[in-house]
């Protein structure tokens, strides 16, 4: 039997995203786009039986990281809760391998590859579990790029464009290769409390 999931729509400083959460954690995050009706359709084309509903204090907790996120506040998205349902054994663990990327770190599809012990041939793997990310910014596909600096493809709406202003929201170049790299000194964390 499937949870059942809940969603609620917000505005952030980039536009309006769309939430969905069930009992278990986050299960859909729509990045923002330019309407409330836009981000609300992303959400609804995936889980068609899913109910607007005002969110629990766990949910609004994630809700308001996500707007301080938009915002340029450094926050950290690792404790959240998530259920990104039924996955393929080599996208979990690609999604468990970018969910330990922190603010500012970028990798690159190829290397995620090789990290999970796999051949560069599965590259293109990984940019497809990065495709399906159900939720973005809390697994942060957007850190990951493609070879030689380039930004690489992303799915939520503005697409390329959206990548790099949160990858430059976090200071990293994408002009030049990507590696790992730590946001400028003296910026902390914020974590908020994201019990279920």
């Amino acid at each position: 039997m499937t949870e059942r999931i809940h969603y609620h729509l917000f505005e952030t400083a980039a536009g309006f995203a769309a939430i969905g959460w069930n009992d278990k954690g986050i299960s859909s995050l729509r990045l923002p786009a330019a309407s409330a009706h836009e981000a609300e359709r992303s959400l609804v084309r995936r889980f068609s039986m899913a109910l607007p509903t005002e969110p629990p204090p766990a949910v609004r907790s994630v809700v308001d990281a996500v707007v301080r996120y938009f915002a340029g506040e450094r926050v950290d998205f690792a404790a959240v809760p998530v259920d990104m349902g039924e996955q393929s054994l080599f996208f979990e663990q690609v999604y468990a391998f970018v969910r330990k990327l922190g603010w500012g770190e970028a990798t690159t599809y190829g290397a995620v590859a090789k990290a999970l012990g796999a051949g560069p041939e599965f590259a293109r793997d990984v940019g497809q579990a990065m495709a399906n990310n159900p939720v973005p910014l809390i697994v942060p596909c957007h850190r990951v790029t493609g070879a030689g600096g380039k930004i690489g493809g992303f799915s939520a709406p503005g697409g390329s464009t959206s990548k790099a202003h949160m990858l430059a929201l976090e200071g990293v170049s994408i002009e030049a290769a990507p590696t790992s790299r730590k946001a400028a000194p003296g910026k902390t964390d914020t974590q908020a409390g994201f019990d279920f």
